[in-house]
């Protein structure tokens, strides 16, 4: 599996013209920030594993790109997460459906244990992993990430050395972080900036988060000028994202890349002399689940 060397292709939004990497196209199940993250598991030899561990939200990126690793190493994924609407469980859709379909086991914690417990604690208290299971942390977020997202820096960077002369500045929105971190490490020594926005917390969550990862030296982080509830619905988020696939012909991650093209508006008027780079997100599957939302909601 070749997960490197995505197209860029150049596009307009709003005015704002800008060129896309296009890694949702790096693989029909592995795309996106997750193949960067996931990259060195995928590549390194791992003799005695069968079990692959995780955790977090049962419409994750991550558990979809998980599933497909777990499916080409011959591994099982035992996915915890801390509840499966019923809903849900009768009529699968999305990154729950498409993990079930390349055989995940996603565990509802609440029917697994009588105490109330976090899916991370459920697993470290409970299911205790043996020498047989691989544990990654929630969304992919460890040092293991660097080597993909590094090499993901080094195409930027072969791409720009002939193709840009403005000052670059690449920009992407951040759930833990891992990525656009490691992406910054990587890109700030020749000059590029890395943006980013908090998705999943606020500002200060967002830098803990870096903190964590054991890095002092972190991307911009934007904001919107009001507090954004991750995984709520607001209708300026569908907005921005039916116009982004309107006005370029390419679908956007409804969860993530809206709330950083909202803060990107802004942030272009004062940096229209820079040349702006947007890594897609991949994430294409999850708006299996969330149009339905929207449409329930604002019909």
């Amino acid at each position: 599996m070749n997960l490197s060397q995505s197209p860029i292709t150049q596009h307009c939004f709003e005015q704002i013209p800008f060129f896309l990497k296009r890694d949702d196209q790096l693989h029909s199940h592995f795309s996106g920030n997750k193949a960067r993250k996931f990259m060195s598991l995928l590549k390194q030899d791992l003799p005695g594993i069968t079990t692959l561990i995780c955790y977090g939200s049962a419409q994750s990126n991550a558990l979809y790109s998980l599933a497909a690793l777990a499916r080409i190493k011959g591994w099982q994924l035992e996915f915890y997460v801390d509840h499966i609407a019923p809903w849900q469980k009768q009529r699968p859709t999305g990154n729950y459906r498409g993990a079930l379909d390349l055989g995940a086991h996603i565990l509802d914690v609440r029917e697994l244990s009588s105490a109330a417990m976090h899916p991370r604690d459920y697993i470290t208290q409970i299911r205790q992993p043996g020498d047989e299971c691989l544990v990654v942390p929630e969304g992919g977020r460890s040092r293991e990430a660097e080597a993909g997202v590094r090499q993901l820096g080094m195409e930027l960077l072969s791409w720009a050395r002939f193709q840009v002369k403005q000052p670059l500045v690449v920009a992407l929105p951040a759930g833990t972080g891992a990525t656009a971190l490691y992406l910054h490490k990587t890109l700030k020594p020749h000059g590029i900036e890395v943006l980013t926005c908090p998705c999943v917390g606020g500002t200060e969550y967002l830098r803990h988060q870096f903190h964590e990862l054991g890095e002092q030296d972190h991307p911009q982080i934007l904001t919107l000028d009001h507090k954004h509830h991750f995984g709520k619905l607001y209708r300026d988020d569908y907005r921005t994202w039916q116009a982004l696939l309107d006005q370029t012909d390419v679908e956007f991650d409804l969860l993530y890349d809206p709330m950083m093209w909202r803060c990107l508006l802004n942030w272009y008027h004062a940096n229209r002399d820079k040349t702006l780079l947007y890594i897609h997100q991949g994430g294409i599957l999850g708006n299996e689940s969330m149009l339905p939302r929207y449409q329930r909601k604002f019909d």
